[in-house]
């Protein structure tokens, strides 16, 4: 019969096939036997493949639909002897650092010295970022520039500034919490070593 094979060809096929039985218990794949965090990897690999693999605009797209959305603004401390400009907003309780959000494709600190001059009239220059806040729970960013100043400036409130008032920062009491986090931040980045970090623990040894 055609469905008949020969005796030293079943052996042989019997064989093969207690072999791959011990190979794999339980009959199982090779790729069953994968442990779970080693199929994860490869399929992480493999999705980061196809993302580069995707033209720009698709990858933009993803980022944006993956990623939680967040509003970017900027402000800066300007600073003179020992005191900060403040400004009293309607928008805002209590007082706050000149600045804003961001308009669409500004940057930082373009962004910081268009908010200045709106509110203040005046008109500055801004070095390096000290700082970055992040609100996750307003879903917020600001960019935290600071201006030290030899001379106090002309100030004229203006824009959405209704009052202006310079301030050591440990004398702010009347402000909303988002400014009070900002003002911590800029205490803390007079702190010696505060830009400093540390290895906390080594990688596991492998031998």
């Amino acid at each position: 019969m055609a469905d008949d094979a020969p005796p030293d060809a079943a052996s042989s096929a019997a064989a093969r096939d207690g072999r791959a039985r011990r190979a794999s218990p339980g009959g199982e794949t090779g790729l069953a036997r994968l442990a779970p965090a080693v199929l994860r990897r490869r399929a992480y690999t493999a999705a980061l493949l196809a993302f580069r693999a995707s033209p720009a605009p698709v990858r933009r797209a993803v980022v944006r639909a993956a990623t939680p959305g967040f509003t970017v603004g900027a402000v800066v401390a300007i600073e003179h002897d020992g005191e900060v400009l403040f400004l009293r907003q309607p928008h805002r309780v209590g007082w706050s650092l000149p600045g804003g959000l961001l308009d669409a494709g500004e940057r930082p600190e373009q962004g910081v010295v268009r908010e200045v001059h709106e509110e203040t009239a005046m008109r500055v220059e801004v070095g390096l970022p000290v700082t970055t806040q992040v609100n996750a729970r307003v879903r917020r960013v600001d960019v935290i520039y600071r201006l030290r100043t030899s001379e106090r400036p002309h100030v004229v409130a203006g824009g959405e500034a209704k009052e202006h008032r310079w301030m050591a920062l440990d004398a702010l009491e009347d402000a909303d919490d988002s400014t009070r986090e900002i003002v911590e931040l800029l205490r803390r980045t007079q702190d010696v070593g505060c830009y400093d970090g540390r290895v906390v623990a080594e990688a596991p040894s492998t031998s």
